[in-house]
């Protein structure tokens, strides 16, 4: 390839100048939604940050902070990227949370959109940065990733309305779907490298709307349908992840077709479990499989007039469009031959050019670069994670996926790639006297076996789900629930507000044990007869019980005895 044709591809694929005409309604909904995301994500961080990292929470960010420090030196900065070094009390938190909130409105309704994305993107990886365990999520990297993506993908200006002036950079247009692709075809390659026999078997859905971090109550009726079904959806997972997804490479139509299977898939999920905003997300990267000639026809007529002149109508030929169905340039700026000929300056009356031209033309080349290789140093170090899922101990270069590991805009996914085969519950109990024992009750986690498992996604309950995680192993790997244990000790205001209530609202209990239980779900005759949602069996103490002493010092009075593997 001569530098010339070379030059011409980058240009193609990086420059705003060049973007693709044809995505202006996909990126329009597609940023709407960004926006909704990132509000979901700060919203339930204003009610929970404080109980999490805050200075007297589970797991300050100030302790974190300063463990990195120690080990990192003057690199802290680059392995845990945060404003919180700036500070990590109470009021600095809440202030970012509060500034990323209203960023976010700003991106709702397309006001200073890139403004607000790299608002909320800072800020989230700020919260990344110093959450330590309570920021581990696959979820959390794939928000990021989408999240400094679409920093070149959003349209410039304060207003910009559909952007028709600023198309979208093709490259971050196919990054945003290679995140897509890899998400779905990454999970189903680690469910099959894990060699979890439920996949192998097809028996990995018969317990799953029980056994995940937080069923609904669409989820229970989900549960109770004949085994067939189940062998049947665990079937279509393996295959929606493993083959369909690869339509994403093949023509217009094709793209149309796997949009219209894979969207009320995910709908599906989204309300038989509770997984955050992840499926939101995937839900909001497949529009855009999708261009405005489809689009426009599902937009009512007399909503139509308020389109941009042009678009949804090809002005070019297919065989002159350019990957995934785009123009290959602007339809606005094609000219034929003969007229920019026709327009052409006579020789001798060329006008040189002024000093500001000459200043936006070497910042437009400084740009181009500059997003030329932060997009291909993503391209390479997401596609060299996906090569090591399919080829462990390749041999290629790990610097550059290595450097970029602290900021999560280059993951690797792996959704459920062994199924957990139980559902396990820690609950805090507190006593006065050591005999009775009073429950603090969650918000969200299955606790009253009467009360209906509810739809709380796309708000993310961290505790709740950390707890999730933690049932399933021991509490020396779990240091939360020791550290919850203590703040409940101490009548901890902002870790009291993760429950839903204070069972010791006149003075701190002076005992506090985690005990745990195994769920199931009721069967519907359980459920018509009792109006239970819900049967549990008391397993035992899950950590040390702890006591505050008439001086103020913690001790552990009980410890807890072995229990049986939980998987």
């Amino acid at each position: 390839m001569t530098d010339g044709k070379l030059a011409s591809v980058i240009r193609w694929l990086f420059d705003p100048a060049q973007g693709a005409s044809d995505r202006l309604l996909s990126r329009w909904i597609f940023l709407r939604a960004l926006g909704w995301i990132y509000f979901s994500a700060f919203f339930s961080l204003i009610f929970q940050i404080r109980g999490l990292i805050g200075p007297v929470g589970v797991l300050p960010a100030g302790e974190y902070l300063r463990a990195v420090a120690e080990s990192a030196g003057p690199g802290r900065f680059w392995y845990a990227p945060t404003l919180f070094w700036l500070s990590s009390g109470s009021h600095m938190l809440m202030a970012v949370c509060w500034i990323a909130l209203l960023a976010s409105v700003l991106v709702v309704f397309n006001a200073w959109p890139r403004g607000g994305l790299f608002i909320c993107f800072l800020c989230f990886l700020s919260f990344v940065g110093a959450a330590g365990e309570f920021a581990g999520y696959q979820s959390d990297g794939m928000l990021l990733e989408a999240g400094f993506i679409s920093l070149f993908f959003a349209p410039a200006g304060l207003r910009p309305g559909f952007g028709a002036a600023s198309p979208p950079i093709r490259a971050s247009l196919f990054l945003l779907l290679w995140e897509w692709f890899r998400i779905y075809f990454e999970s189903g390659v680690a469910k099959i490298a894990s060699g979890d026999p439920e996949w192998r078997h097809f028996t990995a859905m018969d317990e799953y709307y029980q056994n995940g971090p937080l069923p609904t109550w669409i989820g229970w009726y989900v549960q109770h349908f004949p085994h067939w079904f189940h062998v049947a959806t665990a079937f279509e997972t393996l295959a929606l992840e493993l083959v369909l997804v690869w339509m994403l490479f093949l023509p217009r139509r094709w793209r149309i077709v796997c949009f219209w299977i894979v969207t009320p898939w995910q709908i599906g999920i989204i309300l038989t479990a509770n997984y955050t905003f992840l499926n939101y997300l995937v839900l909001a990267l497949g529009f855009l499989l999708l261009d405005d000639r489809f689009l426009i026809q599902l937009v009512p007529q007399r909503w139509r007039e308020r389109l941009p002149v042009g678009v949804g109508t090809p002005t070019l030929p297919a065989e002159q469009r350019g990957a995934f169905g785009s123009e290959s340039t602007r339809t606005s700026k094609v000219v034929p031959t003969e007229v920019r000929v026709a327009k052409a300056e006579p020789a001798g009356l060329e006008h040189p050019e002024s000093w500001p031209q000459a200043l936006r033309r070497q910042v437009a080349s400084v740009q181009l670069a500059l997003t030329t290789v932060m997009f291909a140093w993503i391209f390479y170090a997401s596609t060299t994670l996906l090569i090591w899922m399919l080829w462990p101990g390749a041999p290629l270069p790990t610097f550059p996926v290595v450097a970029l590991e602290p900021f999560r805009i280059a993951d690797r996914y792996g959704l459920f790639a062994t199924m957990t085969r139980g559902r396990y519950e820690i609950e805090f109990q507190g006593s006065q006297d050591g005999k009775t024992w009073v429950a603090y009750p969650f918000r969200y986690k299955p606790q009253d076996p009467r009360k209906a498992p509810g739809i709380y996604a796309p708000y993310q309950p961290r505790f709740d789900w950390n707890l999730w995680f933690a049932s399933l192993g021991e509490w020396r790997s779990n240091p939360i629930v020791p550290r919850t244990e203590e703040r409940l000790l101490t009548g901890s205001a902002e870790v009291i507000a993760l429950f839903a209530e204070n069972p010791f609202p006149q003075v701190p209990p002076r005992q506090i044990r985690a005990v745990v239980w195994q769920y199931w779900f009721s069967t519907p005759e359980q459920k018509r007869a009792q109006g239970v949602w819900w049967t549990r069996r008391f397993l035992g103490l899950y950590a040390p019980t702890l006591q505050r002493e008439s001086d103020g010092k913690i001790t552990a009075v009980e410890w807890p005895t072995a229990l049986s593997p939980r998987e």
